[in-house]
């Protein structure tokens, strides 16, 4: 299992099954099915802002004390933003850290990769959004298909309450895309600093309200009090901000923020 709207290979896409407008799939995953909690080891498993946010919902840590204990960071290959990764537990069977008695304990606030699967989303920017497509994964010890349960890819991403996952997650990778195309246009990269400041408005939004506030960033963009004051209460109005201000401070993009006259 991998990370939510990976740069998937094309051998991966060979590997496994499209799924076509109106085609549906069987599955389901509960403590019944033989293999329940099998697919919770060895992950290679991204962590966007958004799944970072809602974890440490469960954990009730500060950011940087979640990705110190809990993530592995990394640069964006071509890229540079910071990247998390879930670091598996040092253990010979590296099962997740949330993984116990074959259970999840931050079921609630569980990373987007593990909504989605079985399914596999593979998104790239297009004009008036993003186009995705939609794969599913059958690994061979998952038992889950011989499930009686039909789902469509969209009733299955509502059930699993993906929406606000998506949203969040396409802004990222559309950010991601859009410095590496500014990247091999212009031939500039992220500084250490930018670097730094990326981490602090994707991963840290606990840290990066206390910046804000302290600051005169936002007294210089045109916005109205009220989401200046949802920007520095709500941790997903703060990264919805930190994705607007890292498109404008890093690429001069204004289609959300203005500076102000």
């Amino acid at each position: 299992m991998t990370g939510p709207d990976k740069d998937l290979s094309q051998e991966f896409l060979d590997q496994h099954e499209e799924l076509q407008q109106g085609q549906d799939f069987r599955f389901a995953c509960h403590p019944g099915v033989s293999c329940f909690g099998a697919c919770c080891s060895a992950l290679d498993l991204m962590l966007t802002p958004y799944d970072a946010m809602r974890l440490r919902r469960s954990t009730s840590q500060s950011s940087k004390d979640f990705v110190h204990e809990y993530a592995d960071m990394n640069a964006m290959p071509g890229v540079g933003l910071p990247m998390l990764s879930l670091h598996m537990q040092d253990t010979e069977a590296k099962r997740c850290p949330f993984s116990h008695h074959g259970g999840c304990t931050v079921y609630e606030n569980r990373p987007s990769a593990c909504r989605t699967y079985p399914l596999g989303r593979a998104t790239r920017p297009c004009s008036g959004g993003v186009e995705e497509q939609i794969f599913v994964v059958r690994e061979p010890h998952c038992k889950g298909f011989a499930e009686a349960s039909h789902w469509s890819p969209a009733t299955w991403m509502t059930d699993q309450g993906l929406t606000a996952y998506n949203a969040a997650n396409d802004r990222f990778m559309a950010l991601a895309a859009s410095l590496r195309q500014f990247g091999q246009d212009t031939g500039k990269h992220l500084s250490n600093q930018q670097t730094g400041m990326s981490g602090l408005a994707l991963y840290q939004p606990d840290d990066f309200q206390r910046f804000l506030t302290g600051s005169h960033l936002m007294d210089r963009l045109d916005m109205t009090d009220a989401r200046r004051e949802d920007v520095l209460h709500d941790e997903e109005a703060c990264l919805d901000f930190g994705f607007d201000w890292l498109e404008l401070s890093l690429m001069g993009h204004t289609e959300h923020l203005h500076p102000k006259g």
